[in-house]
């Protein structure tokens, strides 16, 4: 064990009160909707009887789909050893962390009564998804924690064994990924998966679609968060490991788009009239630019369109594409919860409608800000972005060298 390794990740002093200052902001102006919604209930929202669900269920599945997908970027590094994307795997962690974290917020503030969610961890049924949910979630939080401690030991050389502490990380790890997978979202989906009265999300391929998205999500998140985390703190960007990153993020895409393919084609060629409709719905009803604009352009043709150029050589293009893709994705939810809503269950029912109003919106900005608070002091305090010292291919980027990743891992391992 040596000293620790100087605190590198702070970033500049303008930087740093520019962005504290947009979150501060941010959360004074949306705790009026966290006051309203305390106070008013779910009266201050569009939502009824009819549409029981909305912008927040919405917001709550999209960052569980970036906890599961930055999860499973760095289990590519602790269980795949694939050490070429080693640098961001205590950011992927705190990533998976927050991200859980303010998706429990969104599902929260959903509930009727906010003060009786803590009884579903009383209560258990074999056949609920949900209850099984509750209890892979915080299995899922554990893990991650304590693998995120380990990594910051390991980085701040407080261990005794390096080797010891990356097979704990290895087995976490790997324990991780079918959680994340069939536990995590996956199993957020089956929760509309066995919805049988609803189209749309009745059927068995509702989870894996949940998966691949979440894929899609957690790694733009992640390539986003290394390039302005790195520019804040005056620092190179790693341009191999975003170009890295680049090519999961459009393995990913293309599958994302294909699986969208055949969730649309299947009922259009079954002729099921209640599918049918609700596709109608998406393409060209009130909420088409949704759908054409936001998840079909930018959750995934206008990215993968940008990394198969030429443009694919520029590391801003990149990023630009996986900050296009961050917010294409929250369509992709959006019209996963709102659209199956809006046809009745029962000939003669009311037709749902809704559209966020300023409190929910308000509600949302302030859980968001406060997510990213929470990751920027942690990322202060702990060393997080930092690369470890031993880590020549990170410390060669940071000087606009691009080493070998064979290379750098020999000599990673040489002098472990």
């Amino acid at each position: 064990m040596g000293p620790r390794p100087p605190h590198r990740g702070v970033p500049h002093p303008r930087a740093r009160t520019i962005w504290y200052a947009v979150l501060l902001v941010a959360l004074a102006v949306g705790s009026w909707g966290l006051y309203n919604r305390v106070f008013g209930g779910l009266a201050t929202t569009d939502l009824t009887s009819t549409m029981p669900w909305g912008a927040w269920v919405a917001f709550y599945i999209y960052f569980v789909g970036l906890s599961a997908g930055a999860f499973l970027v760095s289990s590519l590094i602790y269980v795949f050893g694939m050490h070429q994307f080693e640098r961001i795997g205590r950011a992927a962690l705190l990533s998976a962390i927050v991200s859980m974290g303010v998706a429990l917020c969104f599902i929260g503030a959903d509930l009727g009564r906010m003060e009786r969610a803590p009884i579903t961890m009383i209560f258990f049924h074999w056949t609920s998804p949900l209850s099984w949910e509750v209890r892979f979630y915080v299995l899922y939080i554990a893990l991650l924690v304590t693998e995120l401690v380990i990594a910051i030991r390991v980085q701040r050389r407080l261990v005794r064994s390096v080797e010891r502490a990356h097979r704990w990380m290895r087995i976490l790890g790997t324990i991780g990924v079918p959680l994340a997978i069939f536990g995590v979202h996956g199993g957020t989906g089956t929760i509309f998966a066995v919805v049988k009265a609803r189209a749309m999300w009745f059927g068995g391929l509702f989870p894996v679609i949940f998966v691949v998205s979440a894929m899609v999500s957690g790694t733009a998140l992640l390539i986003a968060v290394h390039y302005w985390q790195a520019r804040g703190a005056g620092r190179r960007p790693d341009r191999v490991l975003i170009r890295n990153l680049s090519t999961v993020l459009l393995a990913a895409v293309l599958i994302d788009l294909g699986l969208t393919f055949y969730e649309f084609v299947v009922p259009l060629l079954a002729f099921e009239h209640h599918d049918q409709n609700i596709i109608t719905l998406q393409a060209f009803g009130p909420y088409a630019w949704t759908f054409w604009i936001i998840q079909m352009g930018m959750g995934m043709i206008i990215p993968a369109a940008i990394i198969l150029s030429p443009l694919k050589k520029r590391t801003g293009a990149i990023v630009a594409a996986a900050m296009i893709c961050v917010v294409g994705i929250v369509g992709v939810r959006f019209n996963i919860v709102v659209p199956p809503l809006i046809p009745p269950v029962i000939e003669g029912y009311p037709t749902g409608d809704y559209y966020p109003t300023l409190n929910e919106w308000l509600l949302s900005m302030f859980f968001i800000a406060g997510g990213a608070l929470v990751y920027s002091l942690v990322s202060e305090w702990q060393p997080i972005h930092e690369p470890d010292p031993d880590d020549h291919a990170a410390l060669a980027a940071d000087r606009g060298e691009v080493p070998s990743v064979a290379t750098a891992h020999t000599e990673k391992e040489a002098l472990s």
